[in-house]
């Protein structure tokens, strides 16, 4: 009987008929005679799929007994919220934020391992001229690897460490729709799925952007991933939705927007571009699966349509989305800044500021990605211009985290080192954007190393040495258990040098005219390359140490105190793990988060006022 209750093994079942309806139906149709393309047969069995996935999971099961006018069952609704240390709660439709938030963040370290192993395999190609795997495998497996590190980048911090922390840091008992939070993490485990498996449909190799024309005459790995990036994108947008709600009408009384932490203010930031630019990629990319499926002509140049208006709709989209990737990891490093300084934050209303001030310029800069496409040069000039001025508010919020160090009590913890790993790493990536902005540099290193090299400083630089420096951090929150300083350090120091070392020899592959996306080069490079491939395989081993330490100190490790950072946040004024309620009483809030230095290092609830 617990099989037939909402849960994986129903969700599977649900796919599994789904697919086979939705597909079934246009095979059956095919044979007495209709036209039918294997395209529209993957696309109806997918749409299907995800349907009968979300049933299966009781995505939809609320709504339903809404929907006939039933009464939900208040028993059910608290079951659904789950029950406090079982497991099981992770592998079902739950609605507690935190569960959820902890699905987002095992979800993104396993998509992050296996997006790893595809690098891997890349610079086992490229640690030598010549070819080994192949130049149509070689595409197929950075194509993957792209689309899996940009999904980790997005979800891992907004998804993971933002809906687990936000309702409490805020002092709300949970996030504003509890069940569309559930839908938006349980829409993704499908498309991530069929990503992975698209090698069996015959793999992608356009790489993450799809340009068309080739993104619509290539095969059916190509067109799954369209599908999986639109159900990613409305899962995002759901989740924006639900983040902004939830900031602008549950805070707690007397948290005022200019009181709430700076974590907080910048996944507010993230929330407003997610919910604009992904409407706009989403869009753009189900034309395409309309120009593939349907014979439409969006972008079929010999039909009328435009090549270019892809381009245009899709960066105006990707450029924002990596501030949606870094702007989390600023957040994340400016509230670990205070506690290990012991100051408040430096500058805090200007890094607000800032923070609303990228989220404004982020949509002026997209066509900066396009100044080799043979667009109108009238436009070079004012798009250089907006890509530089963002460097701005960019500069005030890396100059916020280093006021707040300069004659700080700095406590030298794992979270502060990946701290001071950030400031180096996003302080290369930005010096270099410089470069790609400008018209004449950019045409000359367009498509080289160059850029991947500025890339991963600005992404991995921002997202993942935020991502790491947030998780240790709040880990003693979230599990209520300690880990491991020695192996936590040596991570972070295995990591970091690693991680330049891949990187910085990259800049003078791009300079001395490397083309990314391809399998081959020059045998002059060979040499640089066999140390690229040799570092990159340290970073892999150096994230082999950090999942030995989180899962083992999950499991046993020490126990945490409350607030063993001594932080002034609300999260850190409930237990660890905090109870399903959050708070037994909603705090009144008098202070702000960062009143360090002046004797207010009184918890929340006891600065609490009546």
């Amino acid at each position: 009987m617990r099989a037939l209750k909402p849960g994986l093994v129903r969700a599977v079942v649900g796919a599994a008929i789904g697919a086979v309806i939705g597909a079934g139906s246009l095979i059956l149709a095919g044979i007495v005679g209709m036209e039918i393309t294997d395209g529209e047969i993957l696309g109806l069995g997918y749409l299907l799929a995800l349907i009968g996935f979300l049933f299966g999971i009781g995505a939809f099961r609320f709504w339903l007994t809404w929907a006939v006018g039933r009464e939900v069952n208040i028993e059910e609704e608290h079951a659904a919220h789950g029950t406090a240390g079982d497991w099981r709660r992770y592998f079902l439709f739950t609605t507690d934020h935190k569960v959820i938030g902890v699905q987002y963040l095992a979800t993104a370290f396993t998509l992050f391992l296996v997006a790893g192993s595809a690098a891997m395999l890349m610079r086992f190609e490229l640690a030598q001229p010549g070819l080994v795997l192949g130049k149509e495998a070689y595409n197929e497996i950075f194509s993957t690897h792209g689309a899996m590190m940009i999904t980790v980048a997005l979800i891992s911090i907004v998804g993971g460490l933002g809906n687990y922390l936000v309702p409490i840091m805020i002092g709300a008992r949970d996030m504003a729709f509890p069940k569309t939070n559930a839908l938006s993490y349980w829409l993704l485990p499908l498309p991530i799925l069929l990503v992975a498996i698209n090698p069996l449909l015959g793999g992608f190799d356009s790489g993450w952007t799809a340009y068309p024309p080739l993104s619509q005459q290539a095969n059916l790995g190509q067109q799954a991933y369209l599908m999986a990036f639109v159900t990613v994108g409305v899962a995002s947008i759901l989740s924006a939705i639900n983040f902004l709600v939830t900031v602008f009408r549950m805070r707690a009384s007397g948290m005022s927007l200019m009181r709430m932490p700076i974590f907080v203010w910048a996944l507010t930031v993230t929330s407003v571009l997610g919910l604009v630019a992904t409407s706009v990629v989403a869009g753009a990319f189900t034309m395409l699966l309309f120009d593939r499926v349907l014979g439409t002509s969006f972008f079929r140049a010999s039909r009328g349509g435009d090549v270019i208006l892809f381009q245009h709709l899709f960066w105006f989209y990707s450029h924002p989305a990596v501030y949606i990737m870094g702007l989390p990891g600023l957040g994340a490093i400016l509230e670990i800044v205070p506690v290990f300084a012991r100051k408040p934050l430096f500058a805090y209303p200007l890094a607000v500021l800032s923070f609303i001030s990228i989220g404004v310029l982020s949509f002026m800069v997209w066509a900066h990605h396009m100044f080799v496409s043979g667009m109108a040069t009238f436009f070079h000039i004012p798009i250089m211009f907006t890509t530089e001025l963002i460097s701005v508010p960019t500069g005030i919020v890396f100059l916020s985290a280093l006021g707040t160090i300069w004659m700080g009590r700095l406590h030298f913890k794992v979270p502060m080192l990946w701290v001071f790993g950030f400031i180096w790493a996003f302080l290369i990536g930005g010096i270099t954007g410089v470069f790609l902005a400008d018209v004449p540099t950019d045409l000359t290193l367009h498509d080289t190393y160059f850029v991947v090299a500025h890339f991963h400083y600005t992404i991995v630089g921002g997202a993942i040495f935020g991502l790491f420096a947030g998780t240790y951090y709040w880990f003693p929150k979230i599990t209520g258990r300690m880990y491991s300083e020695r192996l936590g350090k040596l991570h972070f120091w295995w990591f970091t040098l690693a991680f330049n070392a891949t990187f910085l020899p990259m800049f003078w592959l791009g300079i001395e005219g490397m083309r990314r996306r391809v399998a081959d080069y020059s045998p002059q490079l060979g040499g640089v390359n066999l140390w690229v491939s040799f570092a990159a395989f340290n970073i892999f081993l150096s994230v082999a140490v950090f999942v030995f330490n989180i899962v083992r100190s999950w499991r046993r490790g020490p126990q945490a105190e409350a607030n063993p950072w001594r932080a002034q946040t609300l999260e850190w004024q409930t237990a660890s793990p905090p109870p399903i309620q959050n708070f037994d009483h909603i705090p009144t809030v008098s202070s702000g988060p960062y009143e360090y230095g002046g004797g207010l290092g009184v918890p929340a609830e006891g600065r609490a006022t009546p």
